[in-house]
């Protein structure tokens, strides 16, 4: 780091990461258009090991390396020792790199003394998910984890969202926040203009965790026999601690079921489907939306306020779980090829304007506003 009178530089960012979900697609873009302005970015990964694509799509990017350590994520069941361990471990990564900012991707390590200023980005948590999922407050087994991330989110020296509504989650949750502010997710476009209207497949297309009700992949998916078009459903549907949370065999009788794609043969169903559905029930940003507009898919998304801060009339909105609304909504694009039409060209511009470089100019003036509030000026 370079810090002068005037406006101090980042040159390095110690960022932690998962290989379980779009954390690490999240992490792996800002890592890249960060890299662009040279910042370079040393991803502490945690939690299941990455795979031979993660690990062969962090290569690309010259900017960027990886640490590793195997250990239980802080919104799995019973992982405090792990942790604790994780935190010691990074801890020391920290001495030995000697980074500018600390960029957490989670909330617990937050409260760890730390010597440079510390962000916290909350894409969920469990207790905002739970409450929306189960329409009550998390059990009692929980409340370690509450008390350990509202602990890291006073400590933070700021804390970031991809949407209001997600930051307002945080401050219902966990208490008021500090100093905090919203910075949009960005995606890499393809670079391809999406197919034509009138080359596009007939087809609904659906992406997301089988094994995650906030998804509701299961309401998609019960309304297929009820459809025009046919359903294609991709998704893993093994639950991080290895167990199937869904049966595409039998859950799934009325859909194509894909099972989970790699990043480039989603993002070819993408290119060819009309519609995109996704009526989560709970989402605080959605990437998966964001590629299909960018695809040039017409969307279908839940009624929630995270994705009506996004989309604004970008999108159909539909109650997540009432099945006439979805099937109305789908049925709707599918019989109308000029609404469908406007409404995809609508989606993608509003796609086209979050972008890693504008996501990674937002952290990075984060970034050095940490600095120049929190540390000592030299000439």
């Amino acid at each position: 780091m370079r810090r002068t009178n005037a406006t101090p530089s980042v040159d390095h960012v110690l960022m932690t990461v998962d290989a379980v979900g779009g954390v690490w697609t999240y992490a792996l873009d800002l890592a890249r258009a960060l890299g662009e302005r040279g910042v370079r970015v040393s991803l502490a990964v945690m939690g299941p090991a990455p795979s031979a694509a993660h690990r062969e799509e962090l290569a690309s990017i010259p900017t960027a390396a990886m640490h590793e350590c195997s250990c239980a994520l802080e919104w799995m069941d019973d992982p405090w020792v792990d942790v604790d361990r994780a935190g010691e471990w990074l801890l020391a990564l920290e001495r030995t790199l000697r980074p500018d900012v600390v960029h957490l991707n989670g909330y617990c390590h937050a409260g760890l003394p730390w010597q440079a200023p510390v962000l916290v980005a909350g894409h969920s948590c469990v207790l905002s998910w739970w409450r929306v999922v189960h329409a009550a407050d998390a059990p009692a087994a929980w409340d370690t984890y509450m008390e350990r991330v509202a602990d890291g989110l006073r400590a933070a020296d700021l804390v970031v969202a991809p949407t209001a509504a997600m930051l307002s989650m945080l401050a219902f949750h966990y208490g008021p926040l500090g100093r905090s502010r919203v910075i949009s997710n960005g995606r890499y476009s393809s670079g391809r203009a999406p197919m034509p209207l009138s080359a596009r497949d007939p087809i609904v297309l659906t992406a997301g965790r089988l094994w995650d009700p906030a998804k509701n992949v299961e309401s998609v998916a019960a309304v297929a026999p009820h459809l025009s078009w046919p359903l294609y459903i991709a998704g893993d549907s093994r639950h991080p601690s290895g167990s199937d949370g869904a049966d595409s065999s039998g859950a799934f009788e009325a859909v194509r079921y894909l099972g989970r794609l790699a990043p480039r043969e989603l993002a070819s169903w993408m290119a060819r489907a009309a519609i995109y559905a996704l009526p989560a029930r709970y989402e605080p940003f959605g990437l998966s939306v964001l590629e299909a507009a960018l695809a040039g898919c017409a969307l279908v998304l839940g009624d929630i306020p995270s994705q009506r801060e996004i989309w604004g009339d970008a999108a159909l909105y539909v109650p997540p779980d009432n099945h006439r609304a979805l099937i109305s909504a789908i049925e709707r694009l599918a019989h109308d090829d000029e609404f469908r039409q406007q409404l995809a060209s609508r989606s993608r511009a509003r796609a086209a304007e979050l972008t890693p470089h504008r996501m990674a100019d937002a952290y990075y003036a984060a970034y050095v506003d940490l600095l120049r509030e929190l540390l000592p000026m030299t000439a």
